[in-house]
């Protein structure tokens, strides 16, 4: 399995990106795929999840109304939206995936890209 992420960039606050990971290497209506970033104190912090289906999307509160995960089967790619950038979201941001089901912590996801950088500016 090969996750590769995309889409990052310098934004002012208040600003907008879509980040997008590409999925090779197995069937992407099996996986289920998660949002992460680095978080003081701890190595990488749930920011949202989406099902294999594409339903029950789940964010973290600190992105929630401002971030959307989607995904696009055909495409091999899932896509994260960001909205209202705030500079505490600056991060760098990996994708993530898994054949089980809803996870929210890092270990629980055997499959990772490399991650794309998010800076927003203040």
């Amino acid at each position: 399995v090969q996750l590769v992420e995309s889409g990052g960039g310098l934004v002012p606050a208040g600003g907008s990106l879509r980040l997008s990971c590409l999925v090779s290497g197995v069937t992407i209506s099996s996986v289920y795929m998660g949002w992460f970033r680095p978080a003081p104190g701890k190595e990488r912090e749930f920011v949202a999840h989406i099902s294999a289906n594409g339903d029950s999307p789940v964010y973290d509160d600190s992105v929630k109304c401002r971030f959307t995960i989607s995904r696009d089967n055909a495409e091999n790619t899932v896509y994260l939206q960001m909205n209202t950038l705030k500079a505490e979201d600056t991060a760098v941001y990996y994708c993530a995936a898994n054949l089980l089901g809803f996870k929210i912590f890092p270990h629980e996801y055997p499959y990772w890209g490399r991650g794309t950088q998010v800076t927003v500016s203040s």
